[in-house]
């Protein structure tokens, strides 16, 4: 089994290609993407990302100022007061995949509440570190076969263009999202001993979420989740 170092190490990895990809295309049409490092258009409500993510943020955010995580933490627990009165047995450590999709996949679109991982500016705090939901945000993921993986894009994009119809957005969608899977999985292996690839929280959440001292494989234990 593939020690945690060196997982986090390989899906850092990814996300690098997929910046390297995003850069390209930022390069290539200036004019069409506006999509860039203090744009914070989208970085609002609650985006469900992967725990693998969630570690990775939690990273970064532990290398933050006393001060600073002092701030997140306020905003983060706030958010985390309103989930528990929607769902009062909403417990540590805080993972979406027990309740039905229904209750937390269609959030209100007009939930405006900034991301607590922004500062007074605008800008991620921890953008090195941010959920690979955050890097492919703007454009859609139409793969190099032709196979569309999300056909909706950031509306400050492509402004009088069809992004759909570019064949140089294209790119490996289904490697990345194949290579990302494995690592889901190895990493849920490592963490708790559970072969699954889809164990989901709120990016909100993640700076909650005590990877460190949590009882993991106890709550694996007793857990039991949808297949």
């Amino acid at each position: 089994m593939a020690t945690m170092h060196a997982i986090l190490q390989r899906y850092r990895a990814l996300l690098t290609t997929l910046d390297h990809w995003f850069a390209a295309k930022q390069n290539e049409m200036p004019q069409a993407i506006v999509c860039a490092d203090g744009c914070s258009g989208c970085c609002r409500g609650l985006f469900d990302i992967s725990l693998l993510d969630a570690r990775l943020l939690r990273i970064g955010f532990d290398q933050l100022p006393a001060a600073t995580r002092a701030e997140v933490l306020a905003k983060a627990e706030a958010r985390l007061v309103e989930l528990q009165e929607r769902w009062p047995n909403f417990v540590p450590p805080y993972l979406l995949n027990h309740m039905d999709d229904s209750l937390w996949t269609e959030m209100p679109e007009n939930d405006l509440t900034p991301c607590p991982l922004l500062d007074a500016a605008g800008r991620c705090l921890v953008y090195a570190d941010r959920p690979m939901t955050c890097r492919l945000h703007g454009l859609p993921q139409i793969d190099k076969s032709g196979e569309i993986f999300l056909e909706e894009w950031c509306s400050r994009n492509f402004i009088g263009l069809n992004p759909l119809e570019m064949g140089t957005l294209r790119h490996d969608f289904q490697q990345l999202f194949t290579e990302e899977f494995t690592l889901l999985r190895a990493f849920a292996k490592e963490l708790c001993g559970l072969d699954r690839a889809e164990l989901d929280t709120f990016i909100p959440l993640a700076v909650l979420i005590d990877f460190e001292g949590f009882d993991w494989q106890g709550w694996a234990d007793r857990e039991i989740l949808p297949t």
